[in-house]
């Protein structure tokens, strides 16, 4: 099992059939204490099982080319994870960062893991001492968001080819829109609609709402219409689904569907992907003059910081306030210089003084 969340009910999520049982009190703690998403909870659960499957080995209590889905980590016990050094943890750090994990994806491990040995040592009493204490990595490079240009977004909406048009133009058209996150488009319902505005479900289960322009409003419009028409529909509230099914479509067959529209427009190959078209709609919209507190809120984050690096990929802007300058037409100014230099008087002057000493 390699993820509990369950898409057409992602408030709920099967039992944990293989970790140990620490770390199992540790997702509830997160899921009803510290009252944070299935995403998120979802997420600290594969990180802490990896972990935990890394630790078998170093243990020898699992031969080494055994496949991780078959290594049994219930019978880890606390008196295990009590064992667990600052050198395990370095060790495992070197181990994700040569099986090719980023910078960002091994930050996010080693977090999971403070936020756990931090909750077996402070919150429960089961450990004496917390083995991330003071365990750091250096701080990422910040890189620039891959986006895609107007033309190129364009070029995307005008060459979808599809067997549900309608649907896949839809959702081509709320990513570029909107900026909405994946997660968040593939659990829309009809009933977050009203009037012009959608009601979505973020990171962390905080809800915003976000207006929608007339291009959203007519494709939503058009969808709808056949969405009404499929003979099998059967998430009847879900606002994406499989034209095959009716059932509400997969945050994979969403990638799938991008995918192939990408393709058809010639733009595959080149890195994007839904959140890609996140970035894509950030960025129009930034350069289209949308403050930067306005699109904080269009896009969920937590904090303006995170909305501030749209304010360094605006290079058109950044060119034309260079070309703004009443300087920028100065040509260069040819001089002829006749004579000799100063610095040629000087240095024959100097050497006649040493001639005659």
């Amino acid at each position: 099992m390699s993820s509990y969340i369950n898409t057409v009910n992602p408030e709920h999520h099967a039992p944990y059939l293989d970790i140990p049982d620490d770390v199992i009190e540790y997702l509830h703690y997160l899921d009803f204490v510290k009252l944070r998403s299935p995403r998120t909870v979802n997420g600290y659960y594969l990180d802490l099982r990896g972990f935990f499957r890394f630790m078998m080995v170093q243990w020898n209590r699992t031969d080494p080319n055994t496949p991780p889905e078959k290594i049994d980590l219930t019978q880890i016990t606390s008196n295990d994870i009590a064992g667990i050094s600052k050198r395990d943890i370095f060790s495992y750090l070197e181990y994700v960062r040569n099986a090719n994990n980023g910078a960002k994806a091994r930050a996010r491990k080693l977090s999971a893991l403070k936020g756990f040995f931090g909750y077996m040592c402070t919150q429960v009493n089961k450990i004496a001492q917390n083995p991330t204490e003071n365990v750091t990595l250096g701080v990422p490079k910040k890189a620039l968001p891959k986006y895609l240009t107007e033309n190129e977004s364009l070029s995307l909406l005008n060459n979808i080819q599809s067997d549900f048009y309608e649907r896949d133009f839809c959702i081509i058209t709320l990513f570029l829109n909107c900026g909405m996150r994946l997660a968040e488009l593939v659990s829309i319902n009809l009933s977050d609609f009203r009037d012009d505005t959608i009601r979505i479900t973020g990171k962390g289960n905080k809800e915003r709402l976000v207006y929608l322009n007339d291009a959203c409003l007519q494709a939503l419009a058009h969808y709808r219409k056949a969405r009404n028409a499929l003979p099998n529909l059967t998430d009847k509230n879900a606002l994406f689904v499989s034209k095959r099914t009716g059932k509400r479509l997969t945050a994979r067959r969403v990638e799938q569907i991008v995918a192939r529209c990408l393709q058809s427009a010639g733009l595959s190959g080149r890195g994007f992907s839904p959140h890609k078209l996140r970035h894509t709609a950030a960025t129009l919209m930034y350069q289209g003059g949308v403050d930067m507190l306005a699109l904080k809120e269009i896009l969920g984050h937590e904090s303006v910081s995170t909305t501030q690096i749209y304010t360094h990929i605006n290079q058109q802007q950044l060119r034309d306030a260079v070309q703004a300058s009443p300087l920028s037409s100065q040509k260069f100014i040819e001089k002829k210089i006749s004579g000799e230099s100063p610095d040629q008087k000087d240095g024959e002057s100097a050497a006649k003084r040493i001639k005659d000493s």
